[in-house]
């Protein structure tokens, strides 16, 4: 018998948001090595621990390779014929009230970073025809959306900071050092953070922690946890303070910055220092330096969208991009070019349809739509309050909400009262255990890759394309791909039947592509096109063919597999506008007032309790990396951050245990006395917590820390976005027992 044949491979790491090339080194079925791809036209050779290891997490011998299904109370191996079935069954009985509704989804996050996920989707959402849609979404970044959408009138239209250029960075409620970037992709941040400050430009980092990303910035401010939107609005005020505004490449092209202004007017360095604890002399000196600096970029993230005011925030972001001319400007706030966006529009802007949310509400709480979805923190008041619309069964694909999600006990607790719940994912986890049917999808290298949804984020131009190392039903896989575990699922909600073929799917789906580009004309050579090419590859071709750089198609991508690099961004406001004006929206009504809650949050006496916030940790990834040994070995990570002073006024030792408590539930925790959180704040890391019963995650078990989402209530939400509150949360702490 002749030796396995020792092979490379290059291909686009799956893991977070920051895109970075790996090179994988295969012998025989085995990843040998993983190391970062030094010729990959973004990352050049950039990797982090969680690229490292991905060999481990393929090889991960917890990981489901076979559909279960529940028989006799007990989830147990089955054939994919079996487990479609199952699932017809299932459905088909809950669906025979003629209720759609009654049936919900919940997307997790790893389906942003998927083929199949991001273009899937939306015929099994369509096929399902449910309005109780939910997803990680609205625990994460939906305020971002629909502050991008009031403004421009495009939910997907988010500007990200031109690192590469700017002179200036302020960023809030951010730490990429750890979590590698969130919408905005940048390999390696560490290194674009250090050369914004190596040619002479400074980086500013608002956080209530000290950070391993406000150790490598000029300045840290340690702001009150929550208060973000008060900070930002005082902002504003300072900057209108210092001069007449200049809105730059926006001049004409937007609305609305004096009415901004004004009814901002009562938030400034003074009236807000109280409630934030920034004083109000570096409240001037940071609105001084945005307006004087030759380029400026503001970049919020997680833990501005978080809170209650998550929406206004992010609102306050980009105007003060704006107000300081740094919107849509090289080294401000741009727009990214992605392959598989639309060539832009000839002149200048032209009007859309705007942005509306609300369309339907939820059933028990009344909460609005927003882009199609309900807030997932009233996912399990749908399912336990009983009458008409009651949902009695879920389809979840890659996602962990009882980890994910706000007061987790009780949405754990709602799931076990499900009359039929259906998992797709990689592993038996805290909320997959519940499912009468789990069905495995292959593992990140048995699949295409391509960043539909990460390109439109990125830093600069860029696009590539990976196909699979090896196929789904390849040793060690589970045999189905992913793409075709969704379409089968479409055609059961579509009442085609478990055994129906899923290229329907596929030809609808080309179709439909092809039509929206005006690609008819050319479909006897589509046809052809796609008779040598697997239905992914088919209809990437066709997002690529139609995109805004027409000389590629597949087999240029194929031909590059360290990427392709189409440049720096550049700017293109005019083409990504959607509003009915047809200009850029600085001050939308719904923002306008909902800066009556911030007036509120004014006049109130500023808190003086313990806040919790949550915090990332570079070997982590939410809840579902945790059962890769390589990544949870060393030191307990999961601990309770406290602050000295805090820690001695409640006899908390360092290394001791501590009992957290909040209005929605109570858990223990090892405590770590540490300067690097602010007085008044403590800090829990998310996505810990895996000794639920019934999972079959051994390594994630054995790790010791708990869940920080029993803590997070599920009210109140942020009215606009619907997203949960899952920082500024007020908590009792005390030593256990």
């Amino acid at each position: 018998m002749s030796e396995p044949e020792t092979r490379v491979h290059h291909r686009t790491c799956p893991l977070c948001e920051a895109t970075c090339g790996l090179e994988l080194t295969v012998l025989g079925d085995r990843i040998t090595r993983v190391r970062g791809d030094r010729e990959d036209v973004f990352s050049k050779g950039f990797i982090c621990p969680k690229g490292a290891s991905l060999g481990h997490l393929v090889h991960d011998p917890d990981r489901l390779r076979t559909p279960l299904v529940r028989r006799d109370g007990e989830l147990v191996p089955a054939s994919w014929d079996e487990a479609f079935a199952a699932v017809a069954e299932g459905f088909g009985r809950i669906w025979a009230d003629g209720d759609r509704n009654a049936v919900a989804i919940y997307l997790g996050n790893p389906n942003a970073h998927t083929v199949a996920g991001t273009m899937f989707g939306r015929p099994l959402i369509q096929s399902f025809g449910t309005r109780n849609l939910f997803s990680a979404s609205t625990v994460d970044q939906m305020p971002k959306h629909v502050s991008a959408g009031l403004m421009f009138g495009n939910p997907g239209a988010i500007p990200v900071p031109d690192l590469d250029r700017t002179a200036y960075l302020l960023m809030l409620g951010a730490n990429p050092v750890e979590s590698n970037g969130s919408l905005c992709t940048a390999p390696d941040f560490p290194g674009r953070l250090a050369a914004i400050r190596e040619r002479g430009g400074q980086v500013v980092v608002v956080d209530p922690r000290r950070t391993r990303t406000a150790e490598l910035a000029d300045r840290h401010v340690a702001i009150r946890p929550g208060t973000d939107a008060l900070w930002l609005a005082a902002l504003v005020t300072e900057v209108a303070n210092l001069g007449p505004l200049d809105l730059g490449n926006l001049e004409g092209l937007a609305v609305g910055a004096d009415e901004a202004v004004a009814a901002l007017a009562p938030f400034d360095a003074d009236s807000v220092a109280a409630h934030t604890r920034v004083p109000a002399d570096e409240t001037r000196r940071v609105a001084a330096e945005l307006a004087a600096a030759p380029t400026a970029a503001v970049y919020g993230r997680i833990g501005t969208h978080t809170t209650e005011l998550g929406t206004t925030a992010s609102w306050l972001v980009d105007l003060l991009n704006a107000l300081t001319g740094n919107l849509d400007r090289e080294g401000g706030a741009m727009f990214p070019t992605p392959a598989a966006g639309r060539p832009d529009r000839p002149g200048g802007p032209k009007a859309g349809k705007g942005f509306r949310t609300g369309r339907w509400h939820s059933r028990v709480s009344g909460h609005p739509e927003v882009r199609g979805e309900l807030p997932v923190a009233a996912l399990a008041e749908e399912i336990t309050t009983p009458g008409p619309g009651q949902v009695r069964g879920l389809l979840t694909v890659a996602g962990n909400p009882v980890r994910s999600c706000p007061d987790s006990d009780a949405l754990d607790a709602a799931l076990g009262s499900l009359e039929f719940m259906v998992s797709v994912d990689i592993y038996l986890n805290e909320t997959s255990r519940h499912a009468d049917v789990v069905l495995p999808s292959p593992s990140p290298v048995a699949k295409p890759h391509f960043d539909l949804a990460f390109h439109g984020l990125s830093v600069r131009n860029v696009v590539n394309y990976s196909p699979p190392l090896w196929p789904a039903d390849a040793p060690g896989e589970p045999g189905l791909d992913e793409h075709e575990i969704l379409a089968r699922l479409a055609l059961i909600a579509s009442g085609m039947g478990p055994e129906a073929d899923p290229e329907v799917v596929y030809d609808l789906m080309a179709g439909q592509l092809a039509a929206g580009a005006g690609l008819e004309a050319d479909a006897e050579a589509d046809a052809a096109r796609a008779a040598t090419r697997p239905p992914a590859e088919r209809l990437i071709d066709l997002v690529v063919r139609s995109g805004a750089y027409p000389d590629l198609d597949i087999d240029v991508l194929l031909a590059h597999p360290h990427g392709i690099d189409r440049g720096p961004l550049r700017p293109r406001v005019a083409s990504v506008l959607r509003t009915e004006s047809a200009r850029v929206e600085l001050a939308p009504e719904p923002l306008l007032a909902d800066v009556a809650r911030l007036v509120e949050r004014l006049a109130t006496e500023p808190e003086d309790g313990l806040l919790l916030v949550g915090r990332r940790h570079l070997r982590s990834n939410n809840s579902w990396m945790h059962n890769v040994g390589v990544l949870t070995k060393g030191r307990v990570r999961c601990t309770l951050q406290v602050h000295p002073d805090d820690a001695a006024r409640r006899g908390l030792v360092d290394g001791g245990t501590a009992s957290v408590r909040s209005a929605s539930g109570a858990v223990e925790a090892l405590v770590e006395v540490t300067a690097d959180v602010a007085p008044g704040t403590v800090s829990l890391p998310h996505g810990w917590g895996h000794d639920a019963p019934g999972t079959r995650m051994s390594v994630a078990a054995a790790t010791t820390g708990p869940n920080s989402n029993v803590l997070t209530p599920a009210e109140p939400v942020d009215p606009l976005s619907g997203n949960a509150r899952l920082n500024a949360i007020p908590v009792e702490v005390v030593p256990a027992g």
